[in-house]
């Protein structure tokens, strides 16, 4: 498909949302049973796939060398057998999760009794656009079709044969299924008009997920005619209260910082309450230095840490989402002041606190305005996943339609059903 003309992008695209939009509605009138049984289905073809998709993603990490592709770009890219069970083992969790579809909720009777109620449906079609992560092809096929809606994918150039590897395989799944086998459909052209053709196709696509970097989530929201489910960074914060025990503090801010640094839940600015700084600051540096991570910080900060290399922060530091080893560092006058700071700087994605004191964190989980808050664990707990969705389809840190991290549910509408026995409006 690599050498297809601008003219077969186009009909290659649109035919593709088409036969979307048709499996859509097979998939609307499919059973609980039917969709696990194929999700079941595909898992098993993953595993038995493993092989091929790991020589394929060994050709995308060599590509990625002689690019010069690392950090952060690399990490996300690697797919070895183990990670493949991951992927295999995360499907069967979707397909075994309750079905979020059908059944009446919210049931009213109304004065001239009627019966008015909330259905939860599918979306319909949705498409998704991302970078790097070969997994996201699995786990956006998975939490589709366990909420009936038919899913385009597109990943990028830099992971075409790991995604092409994954999508032969859940396609084989899908042909063994009762389930359309159209119903998952991977854009295989590397070509970037495939993407300015899927963002113009709001007859048959309902809704489009864009995973990846800022400018990738930017660009695609200033082109799609289709509505757009947006997270354009996670500048994420851990705030050190004043009653933070000293080593539930260092281990958190270690493990949200270093574990996975180059990942939107990781710890991209940390909030010290000035009453526990000295007592908190030089153990965490102590901890975070071993690791290599480089710590930027105000005035305060530098003077409590004054025997490490602490470079002076900048307001560009507060807004950075570094998926680094770089941590910015701030001590505040109070809970307040480190509120005021997380709604100036942040990006509504996660924000952890480490306190003792009820009445702060209450005032913490309350003022806080973020998709997700922890309280005394780590900002890496953000993560479908971790939460008990099985996989997630991305982090949406706008508030329309879903806020978070998005599993199955959050793929799914309610209609209303009204049920009469002859009413008629006077």
């Amino acid at each position: 498909m690599s050498t297809m003309t601008k003219t077969d992008v186009t009909e290659t695209i649109v035919a593709m949302a088409r036969a979307a939009r048709r499996s859509a509605l097979a998939l609307a009138r499919s059973t609980s049973g039917e969709r696990r049984a194929a999700l079941h289905t595909i898992a098993d073809a993953v595993d038995a796939a493993s092989p091929d998709i790991v020589v394929a993603n060994a050709m995308d990490l060599a590509a990625a060398d002689e690019v010069g592709i690392t950090g952060a770009m690399r990490n996300r890219l690697e797919l070895d057998a183990g990670g493949v069970a991951k992927l295999a083992g995360a499907i069967r969790e979707v397909a075994d999760q309750p079905d979020p579809l059908g059944g009446i909720e919210d049931v009213q009777v109304r004065p001239n009794g009627l019966r008015v109620g909330r259905m939860r449906i599918p979306l319909g079609v949705v498409a998704m656009i991302y970078e790097s992560r070969p997994n996201v092809t699995a786990d956006a096929a998975a939490l589709c079709l366990k909420a009936g809606n038919a899913v385009v994918l597109r990943g990028g150039s830099e992971a075409i044969h790991s995604n092409r590897a994954i999508a032969e395989a859940i396609r084989r799944g899908l042909a063994a299924s009762a389930l359309p086998t159209e119903s998952v459909q991977l854009i295989g052209v590397t070509d970037r008009s495939a993407i300015d053709v899927l963002l113009q196709q709001e007859e048959w696509i309902d809704l489009v997920i864009p995973r990846g970097g800022e400018g990738l989530i930017r660009a695609v929201t200033e082109k799609s005619r289709i509505p757009v489910l947006q997270h354009y960074k996670g500048v994420c914060h851990v705030v050190l209260d004043a009653t933070a025990p000293l080593e539930r503090a260092v281990e958190i801010v270690h493990n949200a910082k270093v574990q996975r640094p180059g990942v939107c839940n990781a710890a991209e600015t940390l909030l010290v309450h000035e009453g526990a700084a000295e007592r908190l600051l030089p153990a965490v540096a102590t901890r975070l230095s071993a690791d290599g991570v480089e710590l930027r910080g105000c005035p305060r900060t530098r003077e409590i840490l004054a025997e490490f290399d602490v470079a002076p922060a900048t307001d560009e530091d507060w807004e950075a989402e570094y998926l680094d080893l770089v941590l910015a560092v701030r001590v505040v006058s109070d809970l307040e002041a480190a509120i005021a700071h997380i709604a100036r700087y942040g990006s509504n994605h996660t924000e952890a606190i480490v306190s003792d004191d009820d009445d702060s964190i209450d005032a913490f989980v309350s003022a806080i305005q973020s998709s997700t808050v922890v309280v005394n664990a780590s900002t890496r707990f953000a993560d479908g996943g971790e939460l008990g969705l099985g996989a997630e389809i991305g982090i949406s840190t706008s508030k329309l339609h879903a806020y978070g991290p998005m599993g199955a549910n959050e793929l799914t509408t309610q209609k209303f059903v009204v049920v009469g026995q002859g009413q008629v409006r006077r």
